[in-house]
């Protein structure tokens, strides 16, 4: 791109992206998050089968979770670098493939470390969908709509965790456990169709092009890690420093929560299989409602404001289902829990994305989110420890601390739509 060609359009001023282009994203990337959602729940849902077979240990079985979660830092933390290099579209392509061919083999697994290996690589691939999908839609669709269009894209990740349990509930009593991960080979049919008809974002091409023409005049420069670039702007340190700890709080409780609920209402609850998966189909539903309502909410209000209730009253709601659950009350404490618990979700994609400009975006939000998934990996371990030599119920209390926290940080220190992400900043 020339410098005549950049200078027609100013940087200062939001590039408006035809909604034709940006409704045909935001299909692909809410099917490649549903593929996502049903990816990560999957292992929720055959973690005792794998115990069976495999005969493993509580904390082993946790174990499997944090490798996972492992495997999704490191892939955030690359593909936000990545993205901001090589494109947001490009980089979801490559990720889904690769999420797709890995899940699709751990149906062949012969071993725990099989199967450990298999979700770490695997998980690479679907650690960098959740930041990149988010990051390309924040820069497509405008500001006035942005939260509740991310939102509701965010009932794709929802609808996967949903489609996974329904399918769980058929497939592994009469199938077995490895015919779910084989039908994860799907999505590769959205990496190639996405690769055809969607664009990388204008913002982002021409804010690449603006930092190509800066390294051509100097290039006799040596090239400087992209985070550390980053921490030499204070005001973008310390937001990612935010962020980071934020994140790492809301995952700690959300992966210890997702992976062990569902083992939770069926071993310590008494709930069959089957009863279980219905109880998780209504948890869904209700997060799927709340992610569109809170985006909705938050587009007039602030997103500051929402998230915080969000996270706090999940907090909040957690004791209430450990100690005062009944074998009458359970199924609306879910409901409850689940429209709670899906805000946060709702709102943290645009909220984190509006607190850095487009030309480091990619990297300050995959770094923020994914430095959190670091610390996050502990949380299906200590769950699986507490369960050893207590119960799941006290680490789903544990959880709740985390939440409270996730939310307390951004109440505090971050404020609302700092930048624009339509803007070639």
């Amino acid at each position: 791109m020339t410098t005549d060609v950049l200078n027609s359009v100013p940087t200062s001023e939001a590039i408006q992206t035809p909604k034709r282009v940006w409704m045909t994203a935001f299909v692909f990337c809410f099917f490649v998050l549903l593929c996502d959602g049903a990816d990560l729940g999957i292992l929720a849902f055959t973690l005792t089968s794998l115990k069976a077979e495999f005969g493993l240990t509580s904390v082993q079985a946790g174990a499997l979770g944090s490798w996972s979660i492992l495997g999704m830092a490191i892939g955030g933390l690359f593909g936000g670098w990545a993205s901001d290099r090589f494109g947001r579209v490009r980089i979801i392509v490559i990720a889904t493939a690769m999420f797709a061919i890995l899940s699709a083999c751990t149906g062949f697994a012969q071993s725990y470390e099989h199967v450990a290996i298999l979700r770490f690589f695997t998980c690479l691939g679907l650690g960098s969908l959740y930041i990149t999908c988010n990051t390309l839609m924040s820069e497509l669709v405008p500001t006035k709509y942005r939260t509740t269009i991310l939102a509701t894209l965010m009932t794709g990740f929802t609808l996967g965790s949903l489609t996974i349990t329904g399918l769980s509930g058929w497939i592994v009593p009469e199938y077995g456990w490895r015919t779910l991960y084989f039908i994860t080979i799907v999505p590769i049919i959205l990496a190639v169709l996405m690769w055809i008809l969607v664009p990388e974002p204008e913002s982002w091409k021409q804010s690449r092009a603006l930092k190509l023409s800066k390294v051509d005049s100097t290039s006799t420069k040596k090239s400087v890690n992209p985070y550390i670039a980053l921490f030499k702007d204070k005001q973008h340190g310390k937001m990612l420093m935010l962020w980071s700890f934020s994140s790492g709080f809301l995952l700690f409780g959300y992966f210890g929560v997702s992976n062990w609920l569902p083992s939770y209402l069926e071993a310590e609850l008494g709930i069959k299989f089957k009863e279980m998966a219905v109880y998780m189909i209504g948890t869904f539903l209700t997060m799927m409602f709340a992610k569109v309502v809170a985006g909705f909410v938050a587009d007039r209000i602030g997103r500051r404001t929402v998230f915080a209730f969000g996270t706090m009253g999940t907090a909040l709601f957690i004791p209430i289902v450990v100690y005062m659950h009944t074998a009458e009350n359970i199924g609306w404490l879910m409901l409850i829990f689940g429209f709670l618990y899906g805000i946060p979700y709702a709102i943290n994609a645009t909220y984190l994305t509006e607190s850095f400009p487009t030309s480091i975006r990619g990297t300050a939000v995959g770094g923020a989110f994914n430095i959190g998934r670091i610390g996050a990996v502990f949380a299906p371990v200590a769950i699986g420890y507490l369960a050893l030599n207590g119960s799941i119920g006290a680490g789903l209390l544990l959880m709740g601390a985390a939440y409270f926290l996730a939310g307390l940080i951004p109440t505090l220190f971050i404020k609302d739509r700092l930048y624009d992400p339509q803007k070639a900043e």
